[in-house]
């Protein structure tokens, strides 16, 4: 029998697969990841944008609950891959993409990690330089908050390092404590709230309601989207048995519960509408006993949110590049996005940074999750665990192996897709596609790639089947399939050391 995991020991596990006896989690713990990593300040700024974009309270609460619930709906397939792979969902991703194809997946984790890594210990950040400033008159410039998130960084990799168990220990301290204050927010704020809230037409960001709405809406689904790269990280430690209404659920009530930070920055936005600094000037008008809690809040949600954004992407990382340990992975893409936080502190707006990221990730993620989703459909969930490590054991062969490594069904239907996303995107002023006005200003990129990236996947599936051995006992569900010998698993003599060592 495995041993009882230990908080305070240090993950040895990379992006190899879990022994049975160490999958010790439960949808609940996924659920705890998920709505703690979430729980923070970086969902409270993302939920001020409606308000920012100059919509009214209740338009912006609509807009919040409907890029949520998307968001939700479309995330919920990607806690189910972890317990039938043991592995993270970039190298599940190997199945439907190829064992070499799934580096797909891993650039989509390194841009989300660097943003959400970015934004937590960017916006805490901030908050906590507010407080100091409000609390004991400490003067507010850049070295003062270089100096604090140099601090929260520091912390965030140490965490990290130590691995799932101890970010799972600080989710669930967050999850509670986190919840608990935001909520005395409404105590706190009560006699300032106005719930007719309303800065008229004339103050919608796109100059009309429904493209402000819909950009609005987007940028909070990139929330929930921003976890599909990462949900098998967790889910991973989830024993395959698990009933898949019970993966889907922890899924889905996670991000509903993320209401709770999201409401928190609309209804706070109205407050402090027209600041340019929006954490500043809340930490500001607070109550003085209020601001204390903001600086827990902070504190608490910098270290959540960069957790769980930067775990995942060294776990990757270190398969992509081989030479790197999970640990050195990880201190790499820390250093790296510590780096984006002060060069996006001094050299951009946060708004606009913000709103180009969570763009790029909606559009370029959402069609990987699409066919990702279809494929686990069509293969019934059938995965072979071993096979998706071929690649990264240094061995070429097996059910994914495809073409040269790369499943180019997958392929063909993603990049197109993410492409053409792009062009249809209004992120403005960073991302403004060619064709954003041909729906009247409103953005329907994601309407489009979505669109795009399931009838490619499909037309594929059927016009180039794919072999019978990649699908379960029982078959594909829906699509034809070829017959076929799966090649081999060989050793392949040019594979670096580091590789072989895994084997």
């Amino acid at each position: 029998m495995s041993e009882t995991p230990k908080t305070f020991v240090i993950e040895t596990y990379g992006i190899d697969t879990i022994r049975d006896e160490d999958r010790t989690s439960r949808p609940r713990d996924l659920f705890r990841i998920q709505f703690g990593g979430a729980n923070t300040f970086a969902t409270i700024i993302l939920g001020t944008f409606p308000v920012l974009l100059g919509l009214s309270l209740w338009q912006a609460v609509a807009a919040t609950v409907t890029g949520l619930l998307v968001g939700a709906l479309i995330l919920m397939p990607m806690g189910l891959f972890g317990p039938k792979t043991g592995t993270n969902n970039a190298v599940s991703s190997g199945a439907h993409f190829g064992v070499r194809g799934r580096v797909v997946g891993s650039f989509l984790s390194l841009l989300t990690a660097i943003a959400f890594y970015s934004i937590s210990v960017w916006v805490s950040g901030d908050a906590v330089a507010g407080a100091l400033t409000r609390l004991f008159g400490m003067p507010d410039n850049d070295l003062v908050r270089g100096i604090i998130y140099a601090v929260l960084g520091a912390l965030v990799i140490v965490v990290v390092v130590y691995g799932y168990q101890l970010m799972l220990a600080v989710n669930k301290i967050v999850v509670v404590a986190n919840t608990a204050l935001m909520l005395l927010g409404v105590v706190a704020f009560a006699g300032m709230f106005d719930f007719g809230y309303d800065p008229g037409p004339e103050a919608y960001a796109l100059g009309s309601f429904w493209p402000t709405f819909v950009l609005s809406a987007l940028i909070v689904m990139g929330n929930p989207i921003s976890f599909g790269a990462f949900l098998g990280d967790w889910s991973r430690y989830i024993p395959a048995d698990t009933p898949v209404p019970r993966l889907l659920g922890a899924t889905f009530f996670a991000q509903l519960a993320t209401l709770v930070p999201f409401l928190f920055g609309v209804g706070t936005a109205t407050l402090v509408s027209g600041e340019q600094d929006y954490i500043f000037a809340l930490v500001q008008v607070s109550p003085a006993w209020y601001t204390v809690l903001l600086v827990v809040i902070a504190f608490l949600g910098g270290m959540s949110t960069g957790v769980t954004s930067l775990y995942g992407t060294g776990l990757d990382f270190s398969s992509v590049f081989p030479r790197l340990s999970r640990v050195q992975a990880s201190l790499f893409i820390g250093v790296l996005a510590f780096v984006f936080i002060l060069v996006g502190r001094l050299a951009f707006d946060l708004i606009d940074s913000v709103n180009a990221f969570i763009g790029a990730i909606v559009i370029c993620t959402t069609p990987w999750m699409i066919i990702m989703t279809i494929g686990y459909i069509v293969r019934r969930g059938h995965y072979d665990p071993a096979d998706l490590q071929v690649f990264n054991q240094g061995r070429t062969g097996g059910r994914y192996w495809f073409t040269a490594g790369v499943n180019w069904r997958g392929m063909a239907a993603w990049i197109p897709a993410a492409i053409v996303g792009l062009m249809f995107a209004n992120y403005p002023p960073l991302i403004e596609g060619p064709f954003r006005n041909s729906a009247g200003g409103v953005d329907i990129s994601l309407p489009v790639t979505l669109v795009l990236a399931a009838a490619a996947y499909l037309l594929l599936l059927y016009a180039v089947p794919e072999p019978r051995y990649v699908f379960g006992p029982d078959g594909p569900r829906g699509v034809p399939a070829t017959d076929g010998v799966a090649p081999e698993v060989v050793d392949d003599a040019g594979a670096s050391v580091h590789r072989v060592a895994r084997r």
